[in-house]
């Protein structure tokens, strides 16, 4: 034989024995290195970071037996705090990725998701109440024995509930608002002339 095709087959027999197959998870296992983003206190304060305790302040507010203005103002509260809880859930997972998709993190998706649901149900109940307020902001109420105009409650109240909730009407909501509002203030001008 001649010195090119032993030095050919010496060569060959040499890759041949050298390589070993490993599986696709052994290579990405490999080519992957795990971070320690678990473990870091950004980790540690999403855990803790968790809107369960919305629920019982979120029953207070749909209590139809309470004065829609406290049910406003507990409705706004809420509405800062998830808002606020989500942003940060997504402001640290868009800075870190890893905790999201490595393993051990479903306890930090499943707050995130859970703050994402109070947030949903919050805006909803919101939402849902300043339509109806808005829909009748004006009632009749009696002073002696005669039928006033007079405010369902505070219109600046509801005015930044409006603008807290960012609706897309939100002009209209607001324009119907300063309407109902004139109605009251024409009845409060005519009954102080009256006296």
């Amino acid at each position: 034989m001649s010195k090119r095709i032993v030095t050919a087959l010496a060569t060959a027999l040499l890759f041949t024995s050298c390589v070993k197959e490993i599986s696709s998870d052994e290579r990405l296992d490999r080519e992957t290195k795990r971070s320690d983003a678990l473990t870091s206190t950004t980790a540690g304060d999403l855990k803790s970071l968790k809107c369960d305790d919305i629920t019982s302040e979120l029953s207070k507010a749909r209590d139809d037996t309470a004065p829609e203005e406290k049910r406003i103002t507990i409705y706004t509260d809420l509405f800062d705090r998830v808002k606020d809880r989500t942003a940060k859930f997504e402001d640290a997972l868009s800075r870190n990725p890893d905790l999201a998709y490595q393993e051990g993190s479903q306890e930090i998706i499943a707050a995130r998701d859970g703050c994402i649901q109070s947030a949903a149900d919050v805006r909803l109940d919101f939402e849902g109440l300043v339509r109806e307020i808005v829909q009748l902001p004006v009632v009749d109420e009696y002073r002696d024995g005669k039928p006033v105009k007079a405010a369902r409650l505070s219109f600046d109240t509801l005015r930044t509930a409006i603008e807290k909730l960012g609706l897309d009407d939100k002009d209209t909501l607001l324009t119907r608002l300063a309407n109902a509002e004139k109605t009251v203030e024409v009845k409060d001008t005519k009954r102080k002339r009256d006296k």
